[in-house]
């Protein structure tokens, strides 16, 4: 994995941002299992609720063309070392388990995660299997 193209391709993807309000860019770039790279920036919408984060905005349009596998993702926003917030996070271990969180300010400057360091004790699909096993659903 070229990590340094998957950071580069968030701090393009971070350029496209539509923040009018709070002008906070944020962009991502996630990595499929089949080597793919998915790109997204964040978008604001005046009443805040519809407003979608970059992660999620590339996980969704990898889902969207078939792509459910995650490997890694790349981070980059206007702070010195912008993470996901909790709702991305959950949506990661949702199609990324096992994927690599690359927090960036540059190709240079980055740091490396698991997943489960972020989000330890996360929830996911298989917990809903053992959910119903336990209730003898």
């Amino acid at each position: 994995m070229d990590k340094k193209k998957l950071i580069s391709e968030a701090l393009i993807a971070q350029k496209k941002a539509y923040v009018p309000y709070s002008k906070f860019r944020v962009g991502a770039a996630l990595l499929t299992e089949d080597d793919k790279i998915f790109t997204g920036c964040n978008i604001e919408i005046a009443s805040y609720s519809p407003t979608l984060c970059a992660e999620r905005t590339a996980i969704f349009k990898a889902v969207s063309e078939g792509y459910r596998n995650i490997k890694a993702i790349a981070v980059v926003g206007d702070s010195d070392f912008t993470y996901p917030c909790g709702v991305c996070r959950q949506v990661i271990r949702e199609f990324g388990k096992d994927a690599i969180i690359i927090i960036a300010n540059s190709e240079e400057d980055y740091r490396e995660y698991r997943l489960d360091e972020l989000l330890p004790f996360s929830f996911g699909p298989e917990n809903l299997d053992e959910d119903k096993e336990r209730r003898n659903v």
